[in-house]
C-alpha cells in the first residue's frame, strides 16, 4: 500500500562547517550545511538544541527571528549571532527550486 506521494528524494555531497565560539555570556555550537536545496539557503543547526532554520542574508538582519528561532532571551544575544551569521552565510543568488 503507497499511503505518501513522494516529493523529492535527492542525494547531495554538500560542504558542511561545524563551529563553535563564545561571547561575552554565551557558548554556540553550530553546523551549517551549505546546499543546493531550499533556494540556495544553508541549513543552520544548533548543536547544543537541536533547533534549525533556513537562513540566507535577508533573515541574519531580522533580530527577532533569530531571537524565535534559536530562542534566545537578550537582543544582544541576537546581535552576536547576526554578526557571526552575516560572516558564515554567504549572499547567494535566488536559485529556481521547481520546474
Amino acid at each position: 500500500m503507497n499511503l505518501f506521494d513522494k516529493l523529492y528524494d535527492n542525494n547531495e555531497n554538500v560542504p558542511v562547517r561545524f563551529v563553535g565560539f563564545t561571547t561575552k555570556d554565551t557558548r554556540y555550537d553550530f553546523g551549517i550545511v551549505y546546499t543546493n536545496m531550499f533556494f540556495g539557503k544553508p541549513l543552520v543547526i544548533c548543536m547544543q538544541t537541536g533547533r534549525s532554520t533556513l537562513l540566507d542574508p535577508k533573515d541574519i538582519t531580522d533580530l527577532n527571528h533569530l531571537q524565535h528561532v534559536f530562542r534566545i532571551d537578550s537582543q544582544e544575544q541576537a546581535e552576536d549571532l547576526a554578526e557571526f551569521f552575516s560572516e558564515a552565510i554567504p549572499a547567494i543568488p535566488f536559485q529556481e527550486q521547481y520546474e
